[in-house]
């Protein structure tokens, strides 16, 4: 597989948007880290301004390890920043934290594609780690039992694809609310958006890259098997 060059032809040019994305993040995360907010309100503050003006009190905002490792858990109501978005006044920190509260009001309005996404994790969990290995298996075996296992494995891996897609309009629509809230409730200025912008920007880019690996994947997929059955 890895010595086919079909396979660089569907996997090179969403590698390379992958590489390009993750450059882009980190470089507007780290400019834009270094600029601090002029109403001087840090990640943590700005996060727990936009949950209170959602009437989300009962949502959790505190610290976690990792660097860009924030995330918004709907089960415990729980909203986890990095160490260097939560304590830091920066513009890059707002930005970051405006947008997971942005997950957590989705999470209270009953956003549909985010209910869709969690209902669909089992599945991706299972699809994304067993779909190719059970595809290459019946690859490789003879006769109906090989179609139908590859198939099997292409359908399982399809559910990683949809989801992947399914989380574009769940970060597109967090990052629009994290623009908006972030003006509105003053905690940064008109100004101010253009750093904002660059980096929630650049972190969507990781999710449309993120998706396209998934979706040419499974084109390569099923190219593979189209070539076999002809």
């Amino acid at each position: 597989m890895f010595f086919d060059p079909l396979y660089f032809l569907f996997a090179l040019p969403p590698m390379l948007l992958g590489l390009w994305a993750q450059f882009r993040v980190k470089s507007a995360f780290s400019k834009y880290s270094q600029i601090r907010t002029n109403s001087g309100i840090n990640g943590a503050e700005a996060a727990k301004r936009i949950l209170l003006r959602g009437g989300l009190q009962n949502v959790t905002v505190e610290a976690t390890r990792g660097s860009l490792s924030d995330h918004y858990d709907p089960r415990s109501k729980t909203l986890r920043l990095s160490e260097e978005v939560y304590g830091l006044p920066s513009i890059a920190a707002v930005g970051v934290a405006a947008h997971e509260a942005g997950h957590a009001l989705q999470d209270k309005e009953g956003y549909k594609p985010l209910r869709l996404r969690a209902v669909m994790v089992p599945a991706v969990s299972l699809g994304s780690n067993l779909g190719p290995i059970i595809f290459m298996a019946g690859l490789f075996l003879a006769g109906t039992i090989g179609t139908t296992l590859a198939w099997v494995g292409i359908t399982l891996f399809a559910a990683a694809a949809l989801f992947a897609l399914v989380t574009l309009p769940v970060e597109f629509d967090a990052s629009r609310r994290a623009k908006e809230l972030l003006v509105s409730q003053g905690i940064v200025s008109s100004a101010e958006m253009e750093g904002v912008n660059a980096v929630l920007n650049a972190a969507a880019l990781t999710y449309v890259a993120a998706a396209a690996q998934a979706v040419m994947q499974l084109l390569y997929f099923v190219t593979l098997m189209n070539r076999r059955d002809s």
